[in-house]
Order: structure tokens, then C-alpha cells, then sequence
């Protein structure tokens, strides 16, 4: 695939159809990057051009269930360069107000009461911190980019301020701090490693070719 070079903050608006009309919607934006490199860190904006844009791409599809559209943008204004069909780590639109993964369980569920939602609260920040210090470590290929990267996290600065952790809630779930205790030491001891530590995790929850033969293997006996 072949695209133009295309500049300006990356973006990211997420739809919820129920057979073409849009039931939810909401924008963020990257502001740290994480191994990937993915979005590690958001921010909920009021981005209406994309907004408008999946709207309309998921009405002409008669989409049914959740629509992803990443972009760059300048000011707001979208240059798309990928297309999900799925939803995308909706933890920031939860956040800010749009609780997209309860509608879909609805929407999946049959509820046909379902009014489309109001569009998330601008400027609400989310965060995984170990993305973001596996991102620290693979990017910047020292231990002192992840020491500096938990320095952040530990002082609740720059992207962390006001922030909510997504990953590793160790206030409302105590046992993700074994997952951070694991992973951190490793990103410290070995930061050239920290893509195959992403990877190992990654290929433990992918879909393989032989999921997909047991699950269709399946659908026909039924």
C-alpha cells in the first residue's frame, strides 16, 4: 500500500452503528507514544470534522457495530490513514463519557432502546504507563529513557497529570501491580528487549490461523 507523506498530530474517532445509525462517537488524540508505537497516552478533544466523517462512512455502509478511523490532523482538520472495523481501545471514550464497550454489549445483546450518545468531555487524559515505559525503552534504547519515562509517571508529570491509568489501576485493581513489577525491572535491566517483552505478550492473546479454522470447524457443526 502506497499512501502520501501526511503530517500533523495522530488521531483517532470511534464510531458504534446499530445497522447505519451512529448510537456513539468519540476523538483523542496521541500525546506519549507507547511500544508500537501505539497511543499510550490520550486526550479526548472536540475534533467535529472526523466526527461527521465516520457518520457518514458508517450510514453509506449500514455498519453494524463498531467503525475506527486513525488520522493525522492540523487544527482538526483529518487526513485519514487507516481504517478499523472494529472498536479500538475505547478506555479513553469511556473516560470522557461515552462508554462505547457498554453499548456494544447491548447493541450485540438485541436492545433496540439504544439513543445516540452525547459526544465525550474535551480534554480528559488517559494513560498505560507500561506502554509507555516498554515504548521509553524501545525507542529510546536506554535505561536512562526509562528511568526518566517513570520519573514522569511516579511525579505525575507532563502526559500523566490528571490522568487516568488504564493498564494497571493499582487503586481499583491491586494485582495489575504484579503485572508493572514484572515488566518494568526487565525494560531496566535490557531496554533493547522491550519489543520482544511486547511481542511475547501480543502473540499470547492473537488470533491465529488455526483460531480461526476451530472457530469456523465449529460453526458448522452447529
Amino acid at each position: 500500500m502506497a499512501q502520501e507523506p501526511a503530517s500533523g498530530q495522530y488521531g483517532q474517532v470511534q464510531g458504534l452503528f446499530d445497522r447505519g445509525r451512529l448510537v456513539a462517537v468519540h476523538t483523542s488524540v496521541q500525546v506519549g507514544i507507547g511500544i508500537g508505537p501505539s497511543a499510550a497516552a490520550r486526550l479526548s478533544v472536540d475534533h467535529r470534522r472526523p466526527r461527521t466523517d465516520v457518520a457518514v462512512l458508517g450510514e453509506a455502509l449500514a455498519w453494524h457495530g463498531g467503525l475506527t478511523l486513525d488520522y493525522l490532523h492540523e487544527q482538526g482538520v483529518p487526513c485519514y490513514i487507516e481504517c478499523n472495523p472494529r472498536t479500538v481501545e475505547p478506555a479513553n471514550a469511556a473516560a470522557s463519557g461515552v462508554n462505547i464497550p457498554e453499548m456494544q454489549v447491548r447493541l450485540t445483546m438485541g436492545e433496540e432502546s439504544l439513543r445516540p450518545a452525547g459526544v465525550g468531555t474535551a480534554g480528559v487524559g488517559t494513560h498505560g504507563t507500561i506502554a509507555l515505559v516498554l515504548g521509553a525503552a524501545a525507542y529510546g534504547c536506554s535505561r536512562r529513557a526509562v528511568i526518566t519515562e517513570l520519573g514522569r509517571a511516579i511525579g505525575r508529570r507532563a502526559y500523566y497529570r490528571d490522568s487516568a491509568e488504564q493498564l494497571t489501576p493499582i487503586l481499583r485493581d491491586p494485582p495489575s501491580a504484579i503485572v508493572l513489577a514484572f515488566v518494568t525491572p526487565r525494560a531496566l535491566a535490557s531496554p533493547r528487549q522491550a519489543t520482544r517483552v511486547a511481542s511475547k505478550a501480543i502473540a499470547r492473546y492473537s488470533i491465529t490461523p488455526a483460531t480461526i479454522d476451530t472457530v469456523a470447524a465449529a460453526t458448522r457443526q452447529i
